[in-house]
């Protein structure tokens, strides 16, 4: 699966952005995917997550660090996974990630296989 991420950039603190992740390679509609980021000095973190279908259902997991500001979606016929980000914070300037794996809702960084470039997100006050 080749993944490459986009639509990062610079917002002020309560602003909204939105990344995407387009998928190709494998079928996308069997893949759970996930957005990781790392700010500068730290660690790669769990952001979201969604599950491939149950059927016409979808389930999401959310960091609690952007709970309530954050919704992940895909769009199969598309092959994209999105990031909806509202009400940034400064905290959110990372370089953002999406992955794909095989299991569903997974949190930890080593469960994914496949991981995209990366796109930069700086949320300015």
């Amino acid at each position: 699966v080749q993944l490459q991420a986009f639509g990062g950039g610079l917002a002020r603190v309560g602003e909204s952005l939105r990344v995407s992740c387009v998928a190709s390679g494998r079928t996308f509609s069997r893949c759970a995917m996930g957005w990781f980021r790392q700010a500068p000095g730290k660690e790669r973190e769990f952001v979201a997550a969604v599950s491939w279908g149950f059927g016409s259902t979808y389930y999401q997991d959310y960091a609690d660090s952007v709970k309530g500001r954050f919704t992940i979606s895909r769009d199969n016929a598309q092959n994209t996974v999105y990031l909806q980000m509202n009400s940034l914070k400064a905290e959110d300037t990372a370089v953002y990630y999406c992955a794909a794996g095989s299991r569903s809702l997974r949190r930890k960084a080593n469960e994914y296989e496949y991981w995209g470039q990366g796109t930069e997100v700086t949320v300015s006050s």
